[in-house]
């Protein structure tokens, strides 16, 4: 802090530069001190007493010319304009953006095996999983129309070749509160095509489908053999 070597036996005159904050405003002060030593009091009392002072020893120190008019006046000087910016901003648009891609899922539908036919009135029923984060119509389309013959579909003299069936479908629908949409196809429609729509609606809670078997009309029955019908379900995002 003092220049020299050495603590000098006389008095003497020098330099200290010390360095205040007041007001985020850092200024350079230079002070003049004499090395006699100054009572404790007096450092507490004197507000000009700088703290590096303190440290170095008990000094006499005078700011030389630094008043607080002159002090504010470096303080306003020294303020970046950018602040008076910001203080003129009352808001602040951010724009934020994303994207979810459409989803449609249909799981694979198992099948329906009735077994031995000879007695009326059976059904089967399978859960199938179905996925849309988008409203979506379903198209069902069936091959023959009827549980058929595999060779002989309009059967074979008085033995019919075919059993009539009844498809249900159950839709659980969510726009935005669960609803149920729910139909009956006769097998003998579904050849030309028919539609289900979501209704706006998307699907999470899968689809139902129930396949009942009618009866047959003819007094002798069945034709003997292999008996079989393929449904297709198609799901397409609206």
């Amino acid at each position: 802090m003092c220049s020299g070597g050495s603590r000098p036996h006389r008095p003497q005159n020098d330099q200290l530069h010390a360095s205040g904050v007041a007001d985020r405003c850092v200024v350079d002060a230079a002070a003049d001190y004499q090395m006699q030593e100054a009572p404790t009091s007096a450092l507490r009392q004197s507000p000009q007493i700088s703290s590096a002072a303190r440290v170095a020893g008990s000094f006499r120190i005078r700011l030389a010319g630094v008043t607080g008019a002159a002090l504010a006046a470096l303080c306003a000087f020294a303020t970046p304009a950018a602040a008076q910016d910001i203080s003129n901003v009352r808001s602040v648009d951010i724009a934020v953006q994303g994207s979810i891609a459409q989803r449609c899922q249909l799981g694979t539908m198992p099948t329906a095996d009735f077994g031995e036919l000879g007695r009326g009135g059976r059904s089967a029923a399978a859960k199938v999983l179905l996925d849309c984060n988008v409203p979506f119509t379903m198209q069902i389309r069936a091959q023959n129309g009827a549980l058929a013959h595999s060779e002989m579909p309009n059967g074979q003299g008085p033995y019919a070749g075919s059993i009539p069936y009844n498809l249900d479908v159950e839709l659980p629908v969510r726009r935005p509160t669960t609803e149920l949409i729910s139909k009956v196809f006769e097998g003998r429609s579904l050849t030309g095509g028919q539609t289900i729509s979501s209704a706006g609606g998307i699907a999470m809670d899968g689809l139902l489908l129930r396949l009942s078997l009618g009866s047959v009309t003819s007094q002798a029955g069945l034709l003997a053999g292999q008996y079989g019908e393929v449904i297709e379900i198609t799901i397409a995002p609206n």
